[in-house]
């Protein structure tokens, strides 16, 4: 690209960070001579300014100086990225020097990433240049006398239309940058006209086929056994569960809420608005959960701003509006890091730190973010000026800082709660979380939630961390409100008791074994209200607290919600079994079955490897070691575990023995239930290993009628045989093991697929869609 070849503005020789071929970094870099001279991979950024309205694109003239491609149509504006800079800063800051124009990040779109590969200037000068493309979708043209051009670059802009650039190209025009249009560069066209010529009824029915996925239920709860104050306190509890929702959104992308807000605002304009709003309410994002998280919505989309000071004034002119930006592939580091920061660049940053910060920077509750990008914002309605990266731009912000205005808010409303309610476990609670908000330390507020006994029962707080698909590190915002089911609690304490048996029989090597496996709580409640995160598939039960200090010292403690399960085992988990079980099977499929296992499910969250010894004698823990795979081995570990775990009980007479037929075959149906929340959500990958596991070694049969079976004399054999193999996987911290098992079983099989079209011809729902009738009542009277 011509602005990437230039050096005739160079005062010093620039340094970039020199890439793999596959576009990692290495962690070093070279002088831009150099790195041209040697053909080294390095990185770029094009930045496309594009207008709604007129389907234009703006382009630059570059200034007759230039020794490449001097006086041609290029991109809006594009340039290297200097080493130890990021991507999204280098895009900011070339659109300010070139062009005049400061936008804040929310306005840059990561579209797809281009290698260039080509020499020029009689091979003296190699390109091996990864591009990073942005799209900033403005509504309007921008007049062309608003623009500031840096007149050693450009010396002309222009709009042209989609088709027109398109065009040009294609016919190699001699004033126009050449890039192949049926190439990768062409990508740059089908994005854009895509999503501007959907047929709005087409597109439509594809989100009502989306939304026909989810079962509405409603769920409430019994509740007179609430003292006076706990209702009144339960008021309080639901309005601070309602910013855990906030926060959660700020979590998953930074221009979501803004994203959520407009089409709220829009959904009344017609059907499509309608349903647009009806699934992102379902997903929280605009990512689909049950479609591997493809993204339903476009930056077209999206919300709109207007920026009067991101260019020069123009007399009769508004100023900047522009559409708030969102990438299409969701980014696997959500909003907890920056967003062109790569596992590499966290890696060698964390490396440099001292012990105590690198633990840290690998901690629950504080997002990774940049000195430069915090800069670069305050710097959006003035000049950017020297704004860039270093080596050490990252740096760890805990979430008492990132969210706190919310949490301070949720915090007055924990203590006023807290002072109200009628249980002093539940007091206790209450306040310490409030107190955990405002000073990021969850340890004593996380025991106080394992210790509480109140008929109120709550969760707040940040626990999961399945949004993090980098690593696996930060937690997520998220409530849960309910009320305690006092007599199937009492039926439960059987879990609890045999928890140290299970471990010790556990198959698994016993040097890997723990000694002191604390019984897990459990409590079961009748859900009232949830927020956060839990977004598409709702879940059925948790088990907390995931901070490895915690559970070493105290272990956990586990929460079943009853009428969830009530409403999944009914409406979907029956369903299938008529579908998809042998018909001389099917009556097996019940729900105390289900639910038991959804408990071990649980409690096998509890046992097993946690704080591991690594081959090197290094201590670690199973989810730094497996990082991004944790999450779905940790779940069919739950699971396969317990589906063992209730067998040992069984064969020890704590458990009846006529539930071993019933237990496995609703757990083939489960398996299917599960698997279609998708591969990319950490319980389907995790159950589709397990199905595909048990299926090669015949514990799981396929019959010609396309239903399927459970083989009792090969199923026991078999489920021990995978426990067995994951246990030992956590147990090495085998990040390589994991991954290989992962790869071969947790993936889309020909049986697997035979299941789903089936239930997609009958139209059996994935999951339920509660609504939360006495808190939405109580929202309702509050506001």
């Amino acid at each position: 690209m011509a602005a990437e070849f230039d050096q005739t503005t160079v005062k010093e020789e620039e340094y970039f960070d020199v890439l793999t071929k596959t576009g990692e970094k290495t962690g070093y870099s070279k002088s831009r001579g150099d790195v041209h001279r040697d053909g080294d991979y390095h990185r770029a950024v094009h930045v496309w300014i594009f207008a709604e309205s007129t389907q234009e694109l703006l382009l630059q003239r570059r200034a007759d100086c230039k020794d490449s491609w001097a006086g041609q149509w290029d991109i809006s504006s594009a340039g290297h990225i200097s080493a130890g800079d990021s991507s999204l800063i280098s895009a900011m800051r070339e659109l300010q020097e070139e062009l005049g124009v400061t936008l804040p990040k929310d306005a840059f779109e990561l579209i797809f990433v281009f290698l260039q590969e080509c020499t020029i200037n009689d091979g003296k000068f190699i390109n091996n240049e990864y591009n990073d493309v942005y799209l900033v979708t403005t509504i309007d043209p921008i007049p062309l006398e608003a623009f500031t051009l840096q007149e050693s670059e450009v010396s002309a802009v222009k709009y042209l239309s989609l088709e027109e650039y398109r065009r040009v190209l294609a016919q190699e025009h001699p004033e126009y940058v050449p890039y192949n249009v049926n190439g990768e560069y062409g990508q740059l066209f089908t994005i854009i006209e895509k999503r501007y010529k959907e047929n709005a009824e087409a597109r439509s029915l594809s989100l009502q086929k989306q939304l026909n996925r989810y079962a509405s239920t409603s769920l409430s709860a019994e509740l007179t056994g609430l003292t006076a104050a706990d209702k009144e306190a339960l008021n309080l509890l639901v309005k601070a569960a309602t910013i855990m929702d906030k926060i959660f959104y700020v979590q998953v992308w930074y221009s979501n809420p803004s994203l959520r807000d407009w089409l709220k605002e829009n959904a009344d304009k017609s059907q499509l608005d309608k349903l647009k709003w009806m699934y992102y309410v379902i997903n929280k994002s605009p990512w689909s959960c049950l479609d591997e998280n493809e993204a339903f919505l476009t930056t077209a989309d999206s919300a709109v701003k207007l920026l009067p000071n991101a260019t020069k004034s123009v007399p009769g002119w508004k100023g900047f509006e522009y559409r708030t930006a969102f990438p299409a592939v969701k980014p696997p580091g959500a909003n907890f890091y920056p967003p062109d920061m790569d596992k590499m660049e966290f890696n060698l940053w964390k490396d440099s730190l001292q012990q105590d910060k690198q633990e840290e920077a690998m901690g629950f509750f504080n997002v990774i973010r940049r000195h430069s990008e915090s800069l670069s914002e305050d710097s959006v309605s003035q000049k950017m000026g020297n704004v860039t990266s270093s080596p050490q731009d990252l740096n760890v912000v805990p979430y008492s800082q990132e969210y706190n205005s919310l949490l301070a808010e949720a915090a007055t409303l924990l203590r006023k709660a807290g002072d109200m309610t009628s249980s002093s476990s539940l007091k206790r609670l209450l306040h310490s979380k409030a107190d955990a908000f405002l000073s990021n330390d969850y340890y004593d507020s996380d025991i106080a939630w394992m210790e509480l006994d109140s008929k109120l029962d709550v969760t707040i707080g940040p626990y999961e961390t399945y949004e993090d698909a980098l690593f696996g590190y930060k937690a997520t915002f998220e409530a849960f409100i309910g009320v305690r089911d006092d007599e199937a609690t009492a039926q439960l304490k059987l879990f609890g008791d045999q928890l140290q048996v299970l471990e010790k029989n556990l198959p698994l090597d016993d040097i890997y074994k723990s000694e002191n496996v604390t019984a897990a709580p459990i409590r079961v409640i009748q859900l009232l209200y949830n927020a956060g995160d839990v977004k598409g598939p709702q879940t059925v039960a948790f088990n907390l607290p995931n901070d490895e200090r915690i559970v070493k010292d105290r272990g956990t403690s586990m929460v079943m919600l009853k009428n969830v399960s009530e409403a999944k085992f009914k409406l979907i988990l029956k369903p299938i079994a008529d579908v998809c079980i042998m018909e001389e099977q099917r009556e097996l499929v019940d729900f105390d079955s289900f639910f038991t296992h959804t408990i071990c499910h649980e409690c096998c969250h509890g046992i097993g490897p946690h704080t591991i010894t690594l081959p090197n004698g290094q201590k670690s823990t199973v989810r730094l070691e497996l990082q991004e795979l944790h999450s779905s081995l940790e779940e069919a570990k739950a699971d396969i575990v317990g589906l063992w775990a209730l067998r040992f009980l069984m064969d020890k007479d704590l458990l009846p023995k006529n539930l071993a037929k019933s237990m496995y075959v609703s757990f083939l149906a489960g398996c299917f239930r599960s698997v279609r929340f998708g591969l990319e959500e950490a319980h389907g990958k995790g159950q589709a290993l397990q199905f595909n596991y048990l299926f090669e070694k015949g514990a799981f049969i396929l019959h010609p009628d396309k239903t399927f079976g459970v083989d009792f004399g090969k199923v026991e054999d078999s489920v021990a045989s995978l426990s067995r193999e994951i246990l030992t996987i956590q147990a090495r911290g085998d990040k390589e093991a994991a991954k290989t098992l992962l790869q071969k079983y947790g993936v889309m099989t020909s049986p697997l697929k035979h299941a789903l079209e089936k239930l997609e011809t009958v139209q059996v729902p994935v999951d339920i869609v509660p609504d939360f009738s006495i808190a939405n009542q109580i929202l309702r009277d509050i506001n």
